[in-house]
């Protein structure tokens, strides 16, 4: 595989987008904003078109216009240029679709062949559902009972989580999937795999010779991931109580992560060794044998009424569309052990929860320190090394050392070294939809979660979940605005470790390097 940047004018493939759910929040807030900064960057030659579908009637004209709305709100671009904002939206155009209703996907046959000969595209379909996962099924069949894939081009199939509730549905959802689509002409959105820092997880530990050296259990200590949310449930009350963090955020997202930092060097840099080597690390996961294991490596919480900036934050169990008595869990932690050659002993710490006293993701990488026994050891107060990788907000990658402290003898300090990419790039930082929906043009699926990926994904969270169901005790509450249950720093200190503080607020003495402030 050959990496390509956002950056780079390398136009996708011409194709007509279908967007299912078009009239959506994701749409909306995502889908529309990425597709024309692509188009603003070059990324989007003028022979493309974007079918906009849901079932409101809307005209073409309305539809432009919710568009225009949508960049302007959510985009980094703005749709200042007159001549630019009118080739752009002439590419677009609407059609209320019954997805139940064959009829229809025939009538949108029809009008793809139009739009082909309109833009002089060869054919090319990609067809992003933005729907309830239930409706992949359906609209598969429709997709090809309807005509829609009998062009002379290619066909992908971008369909976002959540894959199936557990490994048995999911299993059931893609054998739908199956029936009418190949494997590698389903692209599964994860959108941590978009995200900037994410993806240079692979070029940290493979391009430089300084590092994966050290990337083992002769020099780790642990590795701590932490995905933290300010917000609540907002108004997902309803989806979030049938879901929970366990199924909202570990299975995809975190184990997601995790396989990134885990993962062997691939014997190629192309997508399907790259997603073998991925598969294999979460292969290695070690499965809690009972529900006994579960309670004393895994924490179960949900937040309480609490307080944030002296504003009060009602509890989980007070927020709309939630059940009064909910056990659903809206905070998660746990320590995982990969039993390879190169991860043997070393514990993984990772947490997510809502509520939490700042928005961040982070990756701690702790390594070893110098023996105890060794004189320069014994003379000082010798912190570990650090390297910390920034996914969000702040983009970056953090190292911390120790060094002598200027004008003092024999005096060691902590000494910290920072590349904030958000610092140079700004707000022009291209969004993880961009990435992804740019790559799927291209047929790039390396940041595209496989069928194998999802389900051993699952099979590991599937242990979980059933260990709750047999003992509802489990669940431990928490003050909204806390960093969760008082037993998450209790599984750190089992083993001698600690959390390390997130986003920023760790250390003083910091050497700001290329991208940091002056």
């Amino acid at each position: 595989m050959t990496y390509v940047s956002i950056h780079d004018s390398i136009a996708a493939e011409g194709a007509v987008y279908y967007l299912f759910g078009a009239t959506g929040d994701l749409a909306r807030r995502k889908l529309f904003p990425a597709l024309f900064s692509l188009y603003k960057e070059g990324k989007l030659a003028e022979d493309f078109a974007v079918v906009g579908l849901a079932r409101r009637p809307r005209t073409d004209e309305q539809f432009r216009a919710d568009i225009y709305e949508s960049i302007g709100e959510f985009c980094r671009y703005k749709a200042d240029e007159a001549g630019q904002w009118e080739r752009f939206a002439s590419h677009f155009v609407y059609m209320s679709l019954d997805i139940n209703n064959v009829d229809g996907f025939r009538e949108l046959a029809r009008k793809s062949v139009e739009l082909d000969a309109k833009f002089n595209i060869p054919g090319n379909r990609l067809f992003y559902l933005a729907l309830a996962p239930e409706l992949f099924g359906p609209v598969s069949f429709n997709l090809r009972d309807g005509g829609m894939l009998e062009s002379t081009g290619w066909n992908r199939l971008v369909i976002e989580k959540p894959f199936g509730y557990d490994l048995e549905s999911a299993r059931k959802l893609n054998a739908q999937l199956s029936q009418v689509f190949k494997e590698e002409e389903i692209y599964r959105i994860d959108h941590y795999l978009g995200k900037e820092m994410v993806q240079n997880i692979e070029v940290l530990r493979f391009s430089n010779a300084f590092f994966e050296p050290l990337w083992n259990n002769q020099h780790i200590a642990n590795v701590q991931i932490s995905l933290s949310e300010t917000v609540g449930v907002e108004e997902r009350g309803g989806y979030y109580d049938k879901s929970g963090a366990l199924r909202d955020m570990v299975q995809n997202h975190m184990m997601q992560m995790l396989a990134m930092i885990a993962m062997e060097p691939p014997s190629r840099l192309h997508p399907e060794d790259i997603r073998d080597e991925k598969v294999k690390a979460l292969r290695s996961l070690r499965p809690f044998a009972s529900a006994v294991e579960v309670n004393a490596n895994v924490i179960r919480g949900q937040y309480s009424e609490g307080e944030s900036k002296g504003k009060t934050l009602a509890g989980y169990r007070q927020e709309d569309s939630v059940n009064p008595q909910s056990s659903t869990e809206t905070y998660f932690a746990a320590r995982v052990y990969l039993d390879n050659f190169r991860w043997a002993g070393v514990p993984f710490y990772i947490r997510t929860g809502k509520r939490l006293p700042v928005k961040t993701t982070e990756v701690v990488i702790e390594f070893k320190n110098v023996p105890d026994n060794i004189l320069f050891a014994q003379k000082h107060d010798l912190a570990p090394n650090l390297l910390v990788i920034r996914v969000n907000p702040m983009e970056g990658i953090y190292i911390k050392i120790n060094a002598k402290k200027p004008g003092v003898d024999n005096v060691v300090q902590p000494v910290s070294m920072e590349f904030c990419q958000s610092c140079m790039i700004g707000i022009n930082t291209p969004e993880a939809y961009e990435r992804l929906i740019y790559d799927a043009a291209r047929g790039e699926s390396t940041y595209f979660t496989r069928w194998d990926e999802v389900a051993q994904a699952w099979s590991f969270v599937d242990r979980i979940a059933e260990a709750w169901r047999e003992d509802n005790g489990s669940l431990q509450f928490y003050p909204a605005g806390s960093w969760g249950p008082a037993r998450t720093d209790e599984l750190l200190a089992q083993d001698g470790f600690h959390w390390w503080p997130v986003n920023g607020q760790a250390e003083d003495n910091v050497i700001w390097i290329s991208g940091g402030p002056k």
